[in-house]
């Protein structure tokens, strides 16, 4: 899964493979991508953690900043 840079209006497009899931303005509608992307178990939450989606940390490459950039 690539999550891409801010937009102007804060939201971040999420692709998997060669298909654009949408765009996630927070790290809970990103979970919800990873769900409908049939990966189940990483609806936990927690911005501060390290790993903010429990168990997605290898499964996310994140451009122009991390999980705690969002505008």
């Amino acid at each position: 899964m690539i999550v891409y840079p801010p937009n102007k209006s804060g939201g971040r497009r999420v692709r998997v493979g060669g298909c654009i899931l949408g765009t996630a303005y927070s790290l809970n509608d990103l979970s919800v991508f990873l769900c409908h992307a049939g990966i189940e178990g990483l609806t936990e939450v927690d911005p501060a953690a390290e790993d903010p989606i429990k168990g997605a940390r290898e499964l996310i490459e994140w451009r122009g900043g991390g999980p705690e950039v969002w505008a």
